[in-house]
């Protein structure tokens, strides 16, 4: 009985890889596979970076919106209200473990306004307020310092006397 495709002599055409082939194969699998871990680490140092940038957002904001609702008296009062300089945790309740991470650096600084636009009696009852933190990321053991600034102007006569009545 003769089946199909069968070859009973051992000189027929054999069906193997060369090693050539396997070689060309392995180093485009290896390429391919460290391609994806650089890919995952790189995506990873890509999303710590803009958590980062986000906390800060968030503790320039927080700083800010308390300076809008400082009385006059207390926007003017730089060792109670309006500490020239601050630190802050990227996860403040990690203080306790170790565990708080990025740690950011803020001043404050109050100023009479520069602006030409507003009348030289006013100026004297505006303050600009700069919010500015300061941070290193450390990417693949690489330190990359870091700096953000928010900035607002408060009135004499501004939000606070109508919630406070002052």
């Amino acid at each position: 009985m003769k089946f199909l495709g069968q070859n009973r002599g051992g000189n027929g055409p054999r069906q193997a890889y060369t090693l050539a082939e396997v070689m060309i194969s392995v180093l485009l699998v290896g390429t391919l596979t460290i391609a994806l871990y650089a890919g995952f680490s790189q995506g990873f140092s890509v999303i710590q970076s803009a958590r980062e940038n986000l906390r800060a957002t968030q503790i320039m904001v927080q700083r800010m919106e308390s300076i809008r609702l400082y009385t006059w008296s207390q926007v003017l009062d730089t060792n109670n209200y309006l500490k020239p300089t601050f630190v802050e945790f990227y996860d403040p309740l990690g203080r306790t473990n170790n565990t708080a991470g990025t740690r950011y650096y803020g001043s404050i600084i109050s100023r009479i306004p520069t602006a030409t636009d507003l009348p030289p009696d006013y100026r004297t009852n505006m303050r600009t307020i700069t919010v500015q933190l300061n941070w290193t990321n450390y990417t693949r053991g690489k330190a990359i310092p870091s700096t953000r600034q928010m900035e607002t102007r408060v009135s004499r006569n501004g939000m606070q006397n109508y919630i406070f009545g002052k």
